[in-house]
């Protein structure tokens, strides 16, 4: 008995190198006293195997590859676990992409190393990993006045809804880029950490606050705005009283 619960143990155990799914969903602090979830859709990464390779010999060896010299000097390989995708090019460095959390780009780091070692070519024992990029998607919850905002911060905003409908938005000290939607959903970009992408949103998230759209228009077929919600709004003559003003300072 105490053999088979023995075996049925190391059956259940699960394997210290499995891909994890952990570091694809952070909390970030609000700077409010709330939290919001920033999901991670892509992470890119790079290594550097430290050898010369024979690329047309990792292709032909190799599954799930692609070589094209004419078109693209690497070799495209793909992971099945995790789930990522590798540029290997012949000074043996590597771009990693496609995963959605360190833990899994390190994992996709190792494992192609291996497979190269397989085909004959021995990396270095440092393979000098580091994460370039994260983007990260979140939703405020609440509708955005672009126009005012990007009046306001023009330093940092800009915004041509003609030929983008989102305000993209710097933040200098972080080097992070916000594509900032009406809709109030958010793509984050330009992050090396997770700890970046926290940072950077709890920055964001009280000037987003201040430019959140109170009244907004219902939808075909929804009940209409109340007459308390029309008195509240200020009259076109009053909006032109007040554009006339300001055209005299």
């Amino acid at each position: 008995m105490a053999e088979a619960s023995k075996q049925t143990d190391i059956a259940v155990a699960p394997s210290a190198h499995a891909p994890s799914v952990a570091g694809s969903v952070i909390e970030a602090k609000d700077g409010m006293g709330g939290s919001n979830f920033i999901r991670i859709q892509n992470m890119s990464a790079t290594a550097n195997l430290g050898v010369r390779l024979d690329l047309k010999k990792i292709a032909l060896k190799c599954r799930n590859t692609e070589f094209n010299p004419r078109r693209f000097g690497a070799v495209i390989m793909r992971l099945r676990e995790p789930k990522a995708t590798a540029l290997i090019f012949a000074s043996g460095k590597m771009c990693i992409t496609g995963v959605k959390s360190t833990a899994n780009a390190a994992l996709a780091t190792k494992r192609f190393a291996y497979i190269v070692e397989r085909v004959g070519f021995k990396p270095q024992d440092h393979l000098d990993f580091k994460v370039q990029n994260m983007v990260g998607t979140t939703d405020v919850g609440f509708p955005i006045r672009l126009e005012g905002l990007v009046y306001a911060h023009s330093t940092y905003a800009s915004f041509e809804p003609e030929l983008f409908p989102g305000l993209i938005y710097r933040l200098v000290s972080l080097r992070v880029v916000f594509l900032i939607f009406v809709s109030g959903k958010i793509v984050i970009t330009g992050a090396k950490t997770e700890q970046d992408l926290r940072q950077a949103f709890t920055k964001l998230k009280p000037v987003l606050l201040q430019f959140r759209k109170e009244h907004v228009a219902g939808l075909p077929g929804l009940p209409s705005a109340t007459t308390n919600d029309r008195a509240s709004l200020p009259s076109k003559s009053a909006t032109s009283d007040s554009q006339r003003e300001m055209a005299e300072v």
